[in-house]
């Protein structure tokens, strides 16, 4: 019987970590990225925009600062948020 309570925690606390990165993830079509110079803040832009040659120099700034070790663990944008905000708004 003790084995069988384990098994249910354990399930339980699997299914809670499942739920909280699929809360984390993008949806299909969607990446994430971490924008902001000292205080960053999640936000969630459709791929399309990786084509855009205003949003690959936002890329390009990233490359230069963090190489391919971004410490929030997903792409960070090493810019204002009001400049991340004028650019991409010019892209919708």
């Amino acid at each position: 019987m003790a084995f069988v309570r384990n098994l249910l925690g354990a399930k339980k606390i699997l299914g809670a970590a499942t739920s909280k990165r699929a809360a984390s993830a993008a949806p299909k079509g969607f990446l994430v990225v971490y924008v902001g110079e000292s205080q960053k803040k999640r936000y969630v832009v459709p791929i399309s925009y990786l084509s855009q040659p205003t949003f690959q120099a936002l890329l390009s700034k990233s490359e230069e600062e963090f190489g391919f070790d971004h410490p929030m663990g997903g792409l960070t944008i090493p810019c204002p948020e009001d400049i991340f905000i004028n650019v991409t708004s010019r892209l919708q």
